[in-house]
């Protein structure tokens, strides 16, 4: 494994001096960045670019130039790294520093929520293969993946953004979009549960009334102004949630793994008024990542000690149940602040179409997230939309694929359950291909935002790239490039070492 490493980041390392050098080059020669002093007629122009010659050494042929930039970048081996100075005089490295937490954020929500996403909705598909649900899911998602990502993020910003703020202002759902969503939803959820024409008929009936009921209650009530889950459907919503990671994890045939999942969502409104306080002082990110680490930890404790012979299943699913119910109880508490940021903060205009953040806002953490959150919310749909389509569809290949091998007609010879056939043997092995996806996925992403962020006027990575592209500004491309190809290499190296934890017969010995 030692040397299997040092081959591949050898190889990458390589990959990456000559992917470098050729950008730094062809950067070079593609324009002058000192073009508008040089037609400028101020007095002092020509000591300007005198000045600019010298200090970003523009005297100096490109190949050469590279090598010196390429000193600065392994300047970390001595401690003495630098990414050069922009043409703004600013330290490309300072601006990389304040750009990259923020790129960061975009792009991780949006490849975890297309890779979660995505890969459920392939799996449905595969299991309906050829049934009206999945040709319109394959057609919907040929449809994302042929539009181009500046187009996607315009739309959202017109009708996700404007129109949704319009419409906030008097919340009302109208009788015929209430009777086409009911509607709508009632074709979703018949396609997904399926089966014969008696049961796809009583799933749409039971679909069509329940989310005309929910709808109408959220335009009589008002809800999306007030937001709010409350004790009562949080224990509801916490049960459901046993119910399904159980049946997912284990089956519920396992019963005592499901009485420990049940016993989860019992402690759920009681954990939901022991935090209530808790959340009332100056809580802060470090205070999260402790209850979400304590959350985890009692989930898992409560699995070993009355899981019996059951133990590692009943505490994965416990955990994962008393995960998704605390961020149940978290998520009340965001919607608590929902009024204060609504009316005081985004002044009845909720829905963000520029920025990353609200510029100067000095809030409590609540409203600090929220206000993070309608930010990243429509840049992060661009990029989840166009790039779910291609999860779907090899989700759904690699599944049918898995599904026609030997071993998978031998465990149903053997009368294993299909959730057992399809969650322990299919969908493992499935995911292997996969793998690969979400590492060139990735790097995808990272260079869709750069669009992206243009247009929602973010102030990443993307910011950086166009305005050095712009001004041939080299330190500026490059300090991106750098960063966003060592991304790539290195996702793609975790995918390789990803292979052997889910496939066994993979192993890396030489």
């Amino acid at each position: 494994m030692v040397a299997y490493l040092a081959r591949r980041i050898g190889a990458m390392l390589l990959i990456l001096l000559g992917a470098t050098f050729l950008i730094y080059n062809l950067t070079a020669i593609s324009g002058d960045p000192l073009e508008d002093l040089r037609l400028s007629t101020e007095e002092n122009a020509q000591y300007l670019i005198e000045q600019y010659t010298k200090d970003l050494q523009l005297d100096i042929p490109p190949p050469v130039r590279y090598f010196m930039w390429l000193q600065g970048v392994l300047g970390f081996l001595w401690g003495d790294f630098t990414l050069g100075v922009g043409l703004d005089g600013a330290p490309v490295l300072t601006s990389l520093s304040l750009a990259i937490p923020i790129s960061i954020r975009l792009v991780i929500t949006a490849t975890i929520l297309s890779i979660i996403i995505g890969i459920s909705i392939g799996i449905v598909t595969a299991l309906r293969q050829y049934s009206r649900f999945d040709y319109s899911v394959t057609f919907t998602a040929f449809l994302f993946y042929s539009l181009p990502i500046f187009w996607v993020a315009v739309l959202l910003k017109q009708f996700g953004a404007i129109g949704f703020n319009d419409w906030l202002m008097n919340p009302v759902i109208a009788p015929e979009w209430l009777f086409g969503l009911s509607l709508v939803s009632a074709i979703f959820w018949a396609g997904i549960i399926g089966g014969d024409k008696k049961r796809i008929a009583i799933t749409g009936a039971v679909a069509f009334v329940s989310s005309g009921a929910v709808l109408y209650y959220i335009s009589a009530s008002g809800w999306l102004l007030t937001l709010g889950l409350g004790p009562v459907l949080i224990t509801i919503m916490g049960f459901g949630v046993a119910l399904g990671i159980t049946q997912l994890s284990s089956g519920l045939s396992n019963r005592r793994v499901l009485a420990i999942a049940l016993g989860m969502a019992v402690l759920t409104p009681v954990f939901y008024f022991v935090m209530q306080p808790v959340f009332t002082v100056e809580f802060d990110g470090a205070m999260m990542l402790l209850l979400a680490i304590a959350t985890i930890g009692v989930g898992v404790g409560a699995g070993m000690l009355f899981g019996g012979d059951h133990r590692k299943a009943a505490a994965r699913t416990a955990a994962i149940v008393a995960f998704i119910n605390a961020g149940l109880i978290v998520l009340d508490r965001f919607m608590q602040s929902w009024p204060i940021y609504f009316n005081e903060v985004a002044y009845g205009r909720p829905i963000k179409t520029v920025g990353d953040s609200t510029l100067d806002l000095q809030a409590d953490y609540w409203i600090m997230g929220i206000d993070t959150t309608v930010h990243l919310l429509l840049p992060t749909m661009a990029l989840m939309l166009v790039s779910l389509a291609g999860y779907v569809r090899y989700s759904r290949a690699s599944l049918l694929e898995v599904l026609n091998q030997d071993y998978i007609r031998t465990a149903r010879a053997k009368g294993l359950n299909e959730r057992t056939v399809i969650m322990r043997h299919a969908f493992r092995n499935s995911l292997i291909p996969l793998t690969t996806i979400m590492a060139f996925d990735f790097a995808g992403v990272l260079g869709g935002a750069i669009i992206t962020e243009q247009v929602f006027a973010w102030r990443g990575m993307g910011t950086i790239f166009n305005q050095a592209l712009g001004r041939v500004d080299l330190n500026g491309v490059m300090g991106v490039v750098l960063i966003t190809s060592i991304s790539a290499l290195v996702f793609n190296l975790i995918a390789d070492l990803i292979y052997s934890a889910l496939d066994p017969r993979i192993r890396v010995t030489k």
